[in-house]
């Protein structure tokens, strides 16, 4: 990354993420997402629409701060909402002086993965820069690749979680 010009824009953090869901899976059947994520000492809701198709992840996403992700879990819970796939990862963000993406670095229990959100063409220019071809684009979930991840190996999903 810094040889490609990047510079660390956020210090690696620890995310703690879990997904809400109703009961019968209303959200997951129609391609949405509720998520409650605590990174360092900042909470956060995360609303993510349907996904469109293409190359590239393109999706609605809403997003607020909370003071309390622990509490807002429990309000999600009380209206209805069930806890479902919980994920954890270390995350650090990088930025291009003069550009406008950015590069997440995301360190799983299932493997490294670089996430660029950004314009197409930028999307396209860095992944280059950094020696990325497109058929080396990912648009799984994070749920998606601990699914395939546990099925090469033979186990039953169950949390993306370091033990």
């Amino acid at each position: 990354m810094r040889a490609a010009g990047f510079r660390i824009s956020k210090r690696r953090v620890f995310e703690a993420n879990t997904l809400f869901d109703t009961s019968s899976g209303d959200l997951r059947s129609t391609g949405r997402l509720l998520r409650v994520r605590h990174a360092g000492t900042r909470g956060v809701v995360t609303y993510k629409g349907r996904e469109a198709e293409g190359k590239y992840k393109d999706r609605e996403e809403l997003e607020t701060d909370v003071s309390d992700p622990q509490r807002t879990a429990e309000i999600l819970t009380r209206l209805g909402f069930v806890a479902g796939f919980r994920y954890e990862k270390y995350r650090t963000e990088y930025k291009h002086p003069g550009e406008a993406g950015v590069a997440t670095l995301d360190e799983t229990p299932v493997g490294v993965f670089l996430e660029l959100e950004g314009r197409p063409a930028w999307i396209d220019r860095t992944a280059k820069r950094l020696g990325f071809p497109e058929s080396a684009y990912i648009t799984a979930s994070y749920y998606g690749l601990y699914a395939a991840w546990c099925r090469d190996r033979g186990l039953q999903p169950t949390n993306m979680i370091f033990e």
